[in-house]
C-alpha cells in the first residue's frame, strides 16, 4: 500500500535519533558534524548555523559515499554526523538513509532550523 511523504516521515522519525536544539548545541562543542541539507535558496533566504556543512538533500547520498567520486571528506560513516533541514521532514528521511548506508551514528535536529532559530539558538545571515 502506498505510503505518503507524512508516514514516511513518521516512520523515520521513529528508527533515528531526534535531537533537540539544546542536545545539537552540546554535541556541536563535542566536534560533531553538521550538515544543513536545505537547497541553496532556502539557506541565502534565512541565514544558516554556523558551522554547518551544506550539502542539499538531492546530493547526500553520494557526497556521503566514501566510494562515490563526488563524496565530501568530512562525511564518515564512523563519526557522529547531525542533519538538519528547515523543519524536521527531509532531515528525518536523510538520517534514514544514512542508517541504510552503514553510518551508525547519525541523527537529525528535530524541528529543523526553524526549531533551532526559534530556540534563540546562533545563526549566520542572510
Amino acid at each position: 500500500m502506498p505510503k505518503s511523504a507524512s508516514e514516511l516521515v513518521t516512520a523515520a522519525k521513529g528508527r533515528v535519533e531526534n535531537l533537540d536544539p539544546d542536545a545539537v548545541e552540546r554535541e556541536l562543542a563535542d566536534g560533531a558534524l553538521l550538515v544543513d541539507l536545505r537547497e541553496p535558496e532556502e539557506l541565502a533566504a534565512s541565514g544558516r548555523i554556523p558551522g554547518a556543512m551544506h550539502v542539499p538533500r538531492g546530493m547526500l547520498e553520494f557526497r556521503a559515499d566514501p566510494t562515490s567520486p563526488y563524496h565530501a571528506e568530512p562525511l564518515d560513516p564512523g563519526k557522529r554526523v547531525i542533519l538538519h533541514c528547515a523543519s524536521g521532514g527531509r532531515s528525518a528521511l536523510a538520517a534514514a538513509t544514512l542508517q541504510d548506508m552503514g553510518y551508525t551514528r547519525v541523527a537529525h535536529l528535530d524541528g529543523g532550523f526553524g526549531g533551532w532559530k526559534d530556540a534563540g539558538k546562533s545563526i549566520e545571515g542572510p
